[in-house]
């Protein structure tokens, strides 16, 4: 006698929450949606390009040195000037904004990556801030 196999559990309220606001799965070997700011500090030295994503009000108050400036309402213009085989790390003010770029980035085949918490995390982890 044979038996088929059951079928997959249906997620629980909490992975489908996660996958939602980027917390998924990391099966396709790209970043995870969403680091902490001292993995994107790691991320940073080692080559991954930084995206601001604030408006430029709040790029003039400090931003990362090196980092390409393009507010979310402009999200569009990044694959103008990101190099597609290289991580890109978004941050904005508190890491909402930059979830949302990330996302669009990610469907576009950018190997995206949100900094959990923005700038201040960014900062509060030793990251440099040019003025």
């Amino acid at each position: 006698m044979t038996t088929s196999p059951s079928p997959a559990p249906a997620p629980s309220f909490l992975d489908r929450i996660k996958s939602l606001f980027g917390g998924g799965g990391n099966d396709d070997g790209r970043v995870k949606p969403t680091v902490n700011a001292a993995h994107a500090i790691e991320l940073v030295r080692d080559g991954a390009t930084m995206l601001d994503v604030r408006e430029t009000a709040e790029w003039k108050t400090g931003h990362a040195p090196g980092a390409v400036h393009i507010a979310l309402g402009n999200i569009d213009q990044a694959p103008k000037r990101l190099h597609k085989g290289r991580t890109v790390v978004v941050v904005c003010a508190s890491g909402m904004r930059s979830r949302t770029a990330t996302k669009h980035l990610r469907n576009l085949g950018f190997d995206a990556t949100s900094v959990s918490g923005g700038m201040a995390a960014w900062q509060r982890a030793g990251g440099d801030v040019r003025r």
